[in-house]
């Protein structure tokens, strides 16, 4: 964990960045509540999900202190009523109708779940995520959903091990947010970049990195 938040500092500091600005997901799927549990006395306070079960169930085995959850996999719409009841976070909305499903299902006492819409941004048939052409309609789409606040772009670009690449493609993600915040949005959330790559997300701008590996060790099969 430490070493994760010194890998941070550093990038932070080269691209002239205040690391308090960027917050470290610890992306906790595949790995047990005892895992999150140590995170958590190590420090760490907010956890990212892939699998509504499995974190179902460490929800239940860490009530307290109850952790920020963040969900980032893909959305079944069957889905949606326990993401939107449970969690704190969604980073993957790339339609309006799971965005409608989500606002639909928020209790009204709760504070609004925070969205990031996933773009696609490599155009990968295997990845979820928006055409970027499209991301500023849906982003119209949500903004005016209730129980809703939109709060930004996410994004897992294919990885090349090219530092200049991959700093290019987390470019055009930031790009996007500034081109909907230049037209009255008002984001602040750029969600991008994870173990391997989290240096160059970073210095393109990452508020929210993602990181599983680096924090939890090699991931057991889900």
């Amino acid at each position: 964990m430490q070493a994760v938040r010194a890998r941070i500092k550093a990038a932070a500091l080269a691209a002239g960045r205040d690391p308090g600005n960027i917050a470290l997901l610890a992306v906790s799927k595949t790995f047990s509540a005892s895992d999150v549990r140590a995170a958590i006395a190590a420090g760490q306070r907010e956890f990212g999900e892939n699998y509504l079960q499995e974190a179902m169930q460490k929800m239940e085995a860490l009530s307290a202190p109850s952790p920020v959850w963040h969900f980032i996999g893909p959305i079944q719409s069957n889905k949606t009523r326990a993401i939107a009841e449970r969690f704190d976070w969604v980073h993957s909305v790339a339609r309006e109708n799971i965005a409608r499903r989500l606002a639909e299902a928020r209790p009204a006492g709760r504070d609004p779940l925070n969205i990031c819409l996933q773009v696609n941004l490599s155009q990968e048939q295997s990845k979820s995520g928006v055409a970027a052409e499209a991301v500023r309609s849906l982003a119209e789409a949500v903004r005016v959903l209730p129980r809703l606040r939109l709060r930004g772009l996410m994004a897992i670009p294919e990885f090349g091990g090219d530092m200049t690449l991959q700093c290019q493609r987390f470019a055009s993600l930031r790009l996007l947010l500034e081109q909907l915040n230049a037209a009255g949005f008002g984001l602040d959330t750029l969600s991008m970049g994870m173990s391997q790559d989290l240096e160059a997300a970073v210095m393109e701008g990452a508020t929210i990195v993602r990181i599983g590996t680096a924090v939890f060790g090699e991931r057991m099969q889900a």
